[in-house]
């Protein structure tokens, strides 16, 4: 059987990096990893662990923002695999300001767009343009139920907010940011709805990754109590024991780092 292929958005750093360790990591399931990136000659870490793991990692150049690029990228992997197995969209920005608006009087029109962009359209996109890869995977993630009607060839992860739950805001703001995660986890209902339409079928969620140290939150780690700050191995650990258990039964759903199920 080949090994599984998983593709993760924005692995520069952050999540997406932590995910391409952790996988790579993985000699027993000995996956492929397409990792992507704007700046791959920046990606200095990412990089490295080509050198780490031969034969097992591609990076490419990949600007979730460019369509062009994501169909450019979907075509290399086309090429080379043929298939997809799961797909992570992880990259994301809190506000081209760096921090997320506190009131009203702080939003501005570029700056909805510009995070809508990457935080909502470029996973749409990404997911436009893989899916047919993933309608052709074997399934290497995730549980297989017996019966093959409900088994999947591929799962699509896009990583989510808490912030971004409407039922769960009792504190406004971040309107940007928060808008931009609400309409990605609407993306994820609507991609769950008709890929499991497909013989075989795709499994869709959402997954928060819990307050993690990374470049996006660190404005606001001090208020974050020390037991509930992740760094991104503790998260991907967590999130990847998710994905594991994934199956057709779970698909459309947001879920937290724990593996509760998160209100839309």
């Amino acid at each position: 059987m080949a090994a599984p292929v998983a593709l993760v958005q924005g692995s520069s750093r952050g999540l997406g990096l932590q995910f391409c360790k952790h996988i790579l990591r993985n000699e027993t399931l000995a996956a492929v990893v397409v990792a992507t990136c704007r700046n791959p000659d920046g990606a200095v870490e990412l990089r490295g662990l080509t050198e780490q793991h031969p034969g097992r990692l591609t990076v490419l150049r990949l600007d979730v923002n460019r369509e062009e690029d994501v169909h450019g990228a979907a075509e290399r992997v086309k090429e080379s695999f043929g298939r997809l197995d799961l797909l992570i969209n992880s990259s994301a920005m809190l506000h081209p300001s760096g921090k997320g608006e506190t009131s009203l009087r702080d939003v501005s029109a570029q700056g909805l767009i510009s995070t809508l962009t990457t935080n909502t359209v470029g996973p749409l996109v990404m997911t436009k343009y893989f899916s047919p890869l993933l309608l052709k995977g074997g399934g290497g993630f995730g549980q297989q139920p017996a019966d093959k009607a409900k088994q999947h060839s591929g799962i699509i992860v896009n990583i989510t907010a808490k912030v971004g739950s409407i039922g769960d805001n009792g504190l406004g703001g971040w309107y940007s940011y928060r808008m931009s995660k609400a309409a990605l986890n609407m993306a994820t209902r609507n991609l769950s709805i008709e890929l499991a339409r497909s013989q075989p079928k795709v499994v869709c969620v959402s997954l928060h990754p819990g307050t993690v140290d990374t470049d996006l939150s660190r404005p606001y780690h001090k208020n974050v109590p020390k037991d509930k700050l992740f760094s991104t191995e503790q998260s991907v650990n967590c999130l990847m024991s998710i994905i594991d258990t994934l199956s057709i039964e779970k698909t459309g759903k947001a879920y937290s780092w724990d593996g509760t199920e998160l209100p839309w």
